[in-house]
C-alpha cells in the first residue's frame, strides 16, 4: 500500500511540473509575440542636426527623435530606430525594414510617387553656405563655382533645378552626409554648400560661416514617410494633430531651437 501511495504520489508531482512547463513555453510565446507587434521600426539618417545626429556618447538625439518617441508611446509602440544612409531610407520602406521614416525629408512629388507621408511637421526652406568671408553672396556668384549637397536629399534636386531653372552654371558635388559638406567647405574643396536652412544656422555658429538663403521656389514640408498603402498614417496624423493643438510641437521646436 505504502509503494502505491508513493507512486501515485510521484505520478501527481510529475503531472505538476509537466504542466508548469507548459505555462511557461505558453506564457513565454505570448509575451514574444505581443512584444513583436509593439515594436515600430523607425528609420533615420543620424547625420542631420538638429533633428538628428549622435551625441559625444553615440546616442542619437534630436528634434526627429523626440518626435518620434512621442508618437510611439501614443500609439502604444516601442520605438526601434535603425540609422543608414538618406538616400536609402526609401529602399528600407519599399523593400519593409522598416515602418516608417522620420529623417527631416521633404515630401515632394517624386518622392510620393513611392512612398505615403504624413502631414508635414515642420518647414525650414534652404540655405547656401560659404566660407567666412566668401564673396559668393548670391544665387548669381555661383556661376563656374563648385557647390555640395547631401545625396538623395531634396536640396540635390533644387540645386539641378536652379542649374536648369535660373540657368546658372555650377559644378554640383553630392556628399553622403552634412558633415562631410561642412569639411568640404572648410578644405576649400566646395565653394558652397547647399542645405536646410534649419541645419544650417546650427553650422554657421559653430564652424563661423557665411550664408545666404535660397530665393526661389520654396520646397515641401517635412514629414513622416510609411510604405505605399501602409496602416500608420492616418494614426501618426492624429497624434500630429494633437501635438500641434496642445503645442506639443513648439516646444520641441523650442527646445532644438528650430525657427521656420
Amino acid at each position: 500500500m505504502k509503494k502505491k501511495n508513493v507512486l501515485l504520489a510521484l505520478a501527481a508531482s510529475a503531472a505538476l511540473m509537466l504542466g508548469a512547463c507548459g505555462n511557461d513555453d505558453s506564457t513565454s510565446g505570448s509575451s514574444e509575440a505581443s512584444d513583436e507587434t509593439k515594436v515600430l521600426k523607425m528609420g533615420t539618417s543620424a547625420e542631420f542636426p538638429p533633428f538628428e545626429s549622435r551625441n559625444v556618447d553615440g546616442e542619437i538625439v534630436g528634434f526627429d527623435i523626440d518626435l518620434a518617441n512621442h508618437i510611439a508611446d501614443e500609439l502604444g509602440y516601442k520605438l526601434e530606430i535603425t540609422d543608414m544612409k538618406f538616400d536609402g531610407l526609401i529602399g528600407a520602406l519599399q523593400n519593409d525594414r522598416v515602418d516608417m521614416v522620420i529623417a527631416g525629408m521633404s515630401a515632394t512629388e517624386q518622392r510620393k510617387e513611392n512612398v505615403d507621408f504624413s502631414t508635414e511637421y515642420n518647414h525650414s526652406g534652404e540655405m547656401f553656405l560659404t566660407p567666412k568671408g566668401s564673396d559668393v553672396k548670391s544665387l548669381e556668384d555661383l556661376e563656374g563655382k563648385v557647390v555640395g549637397v547631401q545625396l538623395g536629399t531634396i536640396q540635390e534636386e533644387g540645386a539641378n533645378s536652379i542649374i536648369e531653372d535660373e540657368g546658372i552654371n555650377f559644378e554640383l558635388k553630392a556628399l553622403d552626409d552634412s558633415g562631410a559638406l561642412i569639411q568640404e567647405i572648410l578644405s576649400g574643396r566646395i565653394d558652397a554648400a547647399y542645405m536646410d536652412k534649419a541645419v544650417a544656422k546650427g553650422y554657421i555658429e559653430a564652424q563661423d560661416l557665411d550664408a545666404f538663403d535660397d530665393p526661389t521656389t520654396a520646397s515641401p514640408g517635412m514629414a513622416v514617410a510609411f510604405p505605399k498603402g501602409g496602416d500608420l498614417v492616418e494614426d501618426v496624423n492624429a497624434v500630429l494633430a494633437e501635438m500641434e493643438e496642445s503645442g506639443k510641437i513648439d516646444e520641441l521646436k523650442e527646445k532644438w531651437e528650430i525657427q521656420e
